[in-house]
């Protein structure tokens, strides 16, 4: 008896599959043409996105690379340097060292005969000059993130509404070969805002605790070129 149902949901269901196959894009042999022309327009939006999300990361990524130095090789030359009272060579080296930590040792060093404080001061301050600097356009990677499902989202409801708008033209003579076209458009929407979100996600996460490195380096930089400061200041002095 179980043997005559399976026959019998066979013969039935066996003309719906093949018309689903039939229809259905032929990715085996050409996958890149027929999902591109059967996403629909939001696909191509989903993939502009994710292409300035990408652009975007390389981006920060490499301002990152050469933001980022040893900033403890680099705070033990400087001192080596100020010990031998040689400021402008210490200035020659922050001019020729990327990145904010040197920027913040030049605005510690240009700023030494004006006492402690006041090289704690200026260093707050250009501290808010390079943060910002670092996070510029996380924001945007981390809007791409989020709206990209939505995108896909988006693009899903107007693959449904060109399969009921098939099925309201056809009424009584639409058939799967029909509607097809409206579900591969949801589908592959769907698929392309999650593709885009997933990895913008954990793009964002990762530069984002670059950013937080380099803030750390920052601030461990300017607690010791203050010393260093105060230390060669005070040894000239005396």
């Amino acid at each position: 008896m179980l043997q005559d149902l399976l026959t019998a949901s066979t013969l039935t269901f066996s003309p719906l599959l093949a018309v689903v196959a039939t229809n259905a894009p032929n990715l085996a042999a050409d996958p890149t043409p027929s999902l591109l022309k059967g996403g629909g327009p939001m696909l191509w939006v989903i993939l502009l996105t994710g292409a300035v999300g990408i652009a975007t990361f390389i981006e920060r990524l490499l301002h990152c690379h050469r933001a980022q130095i040893n900033s403890t090789e680099f705070l033990n030359g400087v001192r080596t340097v100020l010990k031998r009272d040689n400021v402008v060579e210490a200035l020659s080296i922050c001019d020729a060292t990327p990145g904010p930590v040197a920027r913040l040792v030049k605005t510690a060093i240009l700023n030494r005969d004006h006492g402690r404080e006041r090289v704690r001061e200026a260093l707050e301050e250009a501290g808010l000059v390079e943060v910002p600097r670092l996070e510029e356009r996380l924001n945007l990677i981390a809007t791409i993130t989020q709206i990209a499902p939505l995108l896909g989202l988006l693009g899903t409801v107007l693959g449904l509404i060109d399969v009921f708008t098939e099925m309201q033209r056809a009424g009584l003579y639409a058939h799967v070969g029909m509607l097809s076209g409206g579900v591969w458009k949801a589908l592959y929407a769907t698929a392309a805002g999650l593709a885009v979100a997933i990895p913008g996600h954990a793009s964002y996460n990762y530069l984002v605790s670059r950013v937080n490195s380099i803030v750390l380096d920052m601030e461990r930089a300017a607690t010791e070129i203050v010393g260093i400061v105060t230390e060669t200041n005070g040894t000239k002095s005396a």
